[in-house]
């Protein structure tokens, strides 16, 4: 029973925090970015906010986890987050796996798959061996604020 109590309570602090990515996300779409939003939490707080950035700095590399990885170790005064989880609006590229790998990252959760190009489709593990991971965390919101925003763009 006391398993279930902590499972439950595990899913409403990830449902908390996939919220908070999910605006985070919002802003992207707002400022005609790719709406993939990513928040970093240690002990439940929140220590980095970040979204796809990639457009208005003209740099491929700058999606969400990227400018959040970079927040939380600047804020953390150090290049490792093992104590850490991502929360993601997107399944993380594979680049972005590579990153999370080198933070040595704790937990990654993420909102919806990307069948195109998510890390999952890799067979190689690209995540570090202590890395733990949850999928499907608002998963609907998440998916559905992408197909607006490629709809938005086929059809402006």
């Amino acid at each position: 029973m006391h398993q279930i109590a902590a499972m439950e309570a595990q899913l409403d602090l990830d449902i908390r925090f996939m919220k908070e990515a999910l605006k985070e996300a919002r802003k992207a779409f707002e400022v005609d970015e790719v709406p993939v939003g990513a928040v970093i939490v240690c002990q439940n707080t929140i220590l980095a906010r970040a979204h796809n950035y990639t457009e208005h700095l003209t740099d491929v590399t700058a999606h969400a986890e990227m400018q959040a990885f970079t927040s939380a170790t600047a804020g953390l005064g150090g290049k490792y987050l093992p104590e850490c989880t991502l929360y993601v609006t997107l399944e993380p590229c594979v680049m972005c796996a590579g990153a999370s790998f080198w933070t040595q990252i704790g937990r990654i959760v993420y909102g919806a798959r990307d069948e195109k190009r998510g890390f999952l489709k890799i067979s190689q593990p690209l995540l570090h061996p202590r890395t733990k991971i949850t999928g499907g965390i608002l998963e609907e919101e998440s998916a559905t604020l992408l197909k607006e925003f490629f709809k938005k763009k086929r059809n402006p």
